[in-house]
């Protein structure tokens, strides 16, 4: 009776308490591993698009302040940031584009001979060296965010690209019109100046009809410089070849040799190519070198014999040809001077 009693006791089922909380054991095991941690990873997604959508604007929002302008130079394509601030500039043409487009400058070289190189109002510019020699250590302590350089800078353009985007914009002398209407328009654009640099190109272009219009019949014209007793001639491909390409003066001379410092001439070469017309830059009074002026050496026993000594055709080209050739304030000087010149001459037969 004892091992039946057993037995049966071991086979007998659970008691109800024990079922009971066994089976809340049971459905409780079940819930947790059928519910993943959704709540959990939807929080988690969200946080990230929101981050995702915070950068994206903020990245905008910085393109957007760091616009970048493309600009042509005789080196190929130059990508910086519109309104460069501050800047530096070695270029005396560039000077005056800029001055005419109100564009201050924080740096420029010392020894400068024009009076019309910086914007009216403008503040205090930074010295930063020469037309031809540029100081490492006061751009260095400036930090400029862009430099401009034209012809006279040039060679120094490796060592300034290393401190700053370098723009070397010197200009086309063959295609003098064309190259600074191009320059002043890239100024606009880089400056956020666009419609100002348009109607100072406007300016320009009627000063060059009104040129073109006074010298149209008025005879043949020859470019010298006059340095000291030396004299050069400048021909049509030259710097100063504008009076023949742009202002339509026929030249006396369509063989003079291309150089930077024009052809050196004798005063027996100018009796004998005896142009209508002597167009003079006096390079001394330019720079402010004292001597003897050009209107001094000019005045001898051979020139006397020429036309254009003895027509009172000679014409004095301003300071600004020689230093600032291209530039705003360049164009407006020597159109008004051939067209006050040349306006009141008689037509003459042949313009050669």
């Amino acid at each position: 009776m004892m091992n039946t009693f057993s037995a049966n006791r071991s086979a007998s089922p659970l008691p109800l308490k024990a079922k009971s909380a066994l089976l809340t054991l049971m459905v409780s095991g079940l819930l947790m591993g059928c519910s993943p941690q959704e709540p959990d990873s939807q929080i988690n997604s969200t946080e990230t698009q929101a981050q995702s959508s915070v950068d994206e604007t903020s990245n905008q929002a910085q393109a957007d302040s760091t616009q970048q302008v493309a600009i042509e130079t005789t080196r190929g394509k130059v990508s910086l940031p519109a309104n460069p601030n501050p800047l530096a500039v070695y270029d005396m043409t560039l000077m005056q584009d800029l001055a005419a487009l109100e564009v201050p400058v924080a740096g420029l070289p010392d020894n400068l001979h024009l009076d019309n190189l910086k914007a009216a109002g403008a503040p205090e510019s930074q010295n930063i060296g020469t037309l031809f020699e540029p100081d490492m250590e006061a751009l260095n302590q400036m930090q400029p965010k862009a430099i401009l350089i034209g012809s006279r800078m040039a060679e120094k353009y490796d060592a300034l690209s290393k401190m700053a985007p370098t723009l070397d914009l010197t200009l086309d002398t063959e295609n003098i019109y064309e190259s600074s209407k191009q320059r002043l328009a890239d100024l606009g654009k880089l400056f956020n100046k666009a419609d100002k640099a348009a109607q100072l190109q406007q300016d320009i272009d009627q000063a060059i009809e009104q040129a073109k219009a006074a010298s149209a019949g008025k005879g043949s014209g020859l470019v010298v410089l006059v340095n000291g007793n030396k004299i050069s001639a400048y021909g049509e491909k030259s710097r100063f070849g504008f009076l023949h390409t742009v202002f339509d003066i026929p030249a006396a001379d369509t063989q003079i040799e291309d150089g930077r410092h024009g052809q050196p001439v004798s005063f027996e070469y100018l009796q004998k190519i005896d142009p209508d017309w002597l167009f003079v830059l006096d390079r001394s009074s330019a720079i402010g070198e004292e001597g003897v002026g050009a209107d001094a050496v000019l005045d001898n026993p051979l020139m006397h014999q020429t036309k254009a000594w003895k027509n009172k055709h000679i014409v004095y080209l301003s300071p600004d040809a020689y230093l600032a050739f291209g530039g705003y304030y360049q164009w407006l000087k020597d159109a008004k001077t051939v067209t006050d010149a040349l306006s009141k001459a008689e037509t003459v037969e042949s313009t050669q």
